[in-house]
C-alpha cells in the first residue's frame, strides 16, 4: 500500500501584491512545509510506502499510483486543497485531509474528501491507514485524548529535504517544535482550539534530536512557539533546553525563536544571555495579539508605547535582533495607526520588520465575533493570508486597511536598503 502526502500551495504576500517586490530590499522566502505531514510520515508503518509532493514547487495534480492521498493545510491553502482533492477523487483515489482548517471547518471540507481528521493526527493515523487498506475510510476521525509527546518519533524532515531544488527552493531553516497547545485564548489565534488549551512539552531529547537532524542537513531551526516564554513552567523548560543545547559543546544553528513584547519585558536578562549562548541571535517578535502592541499604536496609551520601546531596547541590549511583526486592523486601529507604527519603528530603532493585515481565521474568537456582527466580507479562503482585507474594520474601510498595509511595507523599507548589505542571508530573509 502507498500513501501520497500533499502540501497544497497558497498565495504569499508578494503574490497577492507584486509591488512589494519593488519596495522590500530582501529575498522573498518560500518557507518549508509545516511539520504535520512529516510527522504523519514518521508514524506510517513499514507496510506502507509513501511519496511527498509540494504543490508550491510543481503542480501536485498529476497521476499517482498511491492508494491514499493525504493532505494537510491551513486556511490560505484550503481553496487549493479542495481543488486537488477533486482531481484525485476523479482518478478513483481515496482522500483524507487534516490540519488547522479541516479541524476548525470540517463541514466546509467534508463534501470534498473521503475523510476528515479533526485535531491531532498521530492518535488516529494508524486507524486511517487500516481503514484505507480496506477501502472503507470513515467520514471523520477525531482522537478521544490528546497525543502524548513522550515517545513520538522525530519528524521525517528528510521527506522535505529531498524536494529541495538548487537555485529554486533551498530553505535556510525548518521548524522545530518545542510544545503543543496554549492556555490563552487570544482573539486572533486558533492554537488553543486546534491543539487544545493544555500545553504539552516535547522531551528535551526530542527537541535536541530535531535540532541535530537539521544541523546534519546543514539547516537552521526556527523555534516558532512564543508560548515557550510564558512565565513559570514554560520558561523553566526553555532554560533547561538552552542548557541542554550548550552542554553539547556548541551553539545550535537557530534561525530565530518566537516571542512577544510582554515576554521580553518579564524575562530576565540572564535567561536571554543563556539563549544567546545556545545560539539564539534573533527574535521573531509577534505583535498585534498582546496587550502592549494592541494599545501602543492607538495614540491614546503612552504607557503601552513606552513599554514597546523598552522591549525593543532590551532585545538590542542582550544582543538579539528583534525581527518585529506588526498587525494592522485591530479594533482600535484607525487611519493614524500606520504613521504611529512607522514613527515607533524610527524611534525604537527597529531594523527589520514585517507587516500583516488582521485576519479573522475560522475558529478563532475574532472569526466568531465578526461572523455574529456580519462583518466578514470575503470567504475566499485563498485570500486569508494576512495580505488581504476580508472583513470590515471598525475605524476604516477595507480599502484603507489594504492601502495602510502596503504603505507600511513601502515606507519602512524605503530607507532600509543599506541594511541588506550588513545582514547575513538568514537575517535578510523576509517571509512575505
Amino acid at each position: 500500500m502507498k500513501v501520497l502526502f500533499v502540501y497544497p500551495r497558497f498565495s504569499r504576500h508578494a503574490e497577492a501584491h507584486p509591488e512589494l517586490r519593488q519596495w522590500v530590499p530582501m529575498n522573498e522566502y518560500l518557507g518549508s512545509p509545516s511539520l504535520g505531514l512529516s510527522m504523519m510520515a514518521a508514524m506510517t508503518p513499514d507496510s506502507w510506502t509513501y511519496e511527498f509532493r509540494d504543490d508550491r514547487l510543481s503542480p501536485a495534480d498529476t497521476p499517482t499510483d498511491a492508494d491514499l492521498v493525504a493532505f494537510s493545510f491551513f486556511t490560505p491553502a484550503a481553496t487549493r486543497g479542495i481543488e486537488l482533492a477533486k482531481y484525485f477523487r476523479a482518478q478513483g483515489k481515496q482522500t483524507v485531509c487534516g490540519g488547522i482548517f479541516p479541524t476548525m471547518m470540517p463541514e466546509e471540507v467534508a463534501p470534498h474528501f473521503d475523510a476528515v481528521v479533526i485535531g491531532e493526527g498521530e492518535p488516529v493515523w494508524g486507524q486511517v491507514l487500516a481503514d484505507a487498506a480496506k477501502g472503507k475510510l470513515q467520514p471523520r476521525y477525531k482522537a478521544t485524548e490528546t497525543q502524548s509527546l513522550e515517545n513520538v518519533p522525530l519528524p521525517r524532515i528528510d521527506m522535505y529535504l529531498a524536494k529541495e531544488k538548487k537555485g529554486l527552493f533551498e530553505p535556510d531553516d525548518y521548524p522545530a517544535q518545542i510544545s503543543r497547545g496554549c492556555p490563552m485564548t487570544c482573539e486572533a489565534c486558533v492554537l488553543p482550539f486546534s491543539m487544545t488549551r493544555k500545553m504539552r512539552d516535547f522531551s528535551l531529547e526530542h527537541i535536541v534530536g530535531q535540532l541535530e537532524q537539521l544541523n546534519r542537513a546543514g539547516k537552521r531551526a526556527c523555534l516558532t512557539e512564543d508560548t515557550s516564554w510564558f512565565p513559570g513552567h514554560a520558561t523553566k523548560r526553555l532554560k533547561l533546553l538552552f542548557e541542554a543545547i550548550t552542554s553539547h559543546g556548541a551553539p545550535a544553528n537557530i534561525s530565530y525563536i518566537g516571542i512577544s513584547m510582554p515576554m521580553i519585558l518579564t524575562t530576565t536578562t540572564a535567561t536571554f544571555e543563556l539563549a544567546k549562548r545556545a545560539g539564539v541571535n534573533m527574535f521573531y517578535l509577534v505583535g498585534g495579539f498582546d496587550p502592549i502592541t494592541k494599545k501602543a499604536f492607538t495614540g491614546t496609551n503612552p504607557k503601552a508605547y513606552q513599554q514597546a520601546v523598552d522591549a525593543i531596547k532590551k532585545s538590542y541590549d542582550v544582543g538579539i535582533e528583534p525581527y518585529t511583526s506588526f498587525l494592522l486592523g485591530n479594533e482600535d486601529d484607525d487611519l493614524g495607526t500606520v504613521d504611529r507604527m512607522l514613527e515607533f519603528c524610527h524611534h525604537a530603532g527597529v531594523r527589520k520588520a514585517e507587516f500583516a493585515i488582521f485576519t479573522p481565521y475560522p475558529g478563532t474568537p475574532a472569526w466568531n465575533r465578526l461572523v455574529k456582527e456580519d462583518r466578514i466580507i470575503d470567504r475566499t479562503w485563498s485570500r486569508y493570508n494576512d495580505a488581504n482585507a476580508v472583513f470590515r474594520p471598525k475605524h476604516m474601510t477595507p480599502e484603507q486597511l489594504t492601502e495602510g498595509y502596503l504603505r507600511l511595507w513601502r515606507d519602512f523599507y524605503s530607507d532600509k536598503t543599506h541594511y541588506a548589505d550588513s545582514m547575513s542571508k538568514a537575517e535578510r530573509t523576509i517571509q512575505f
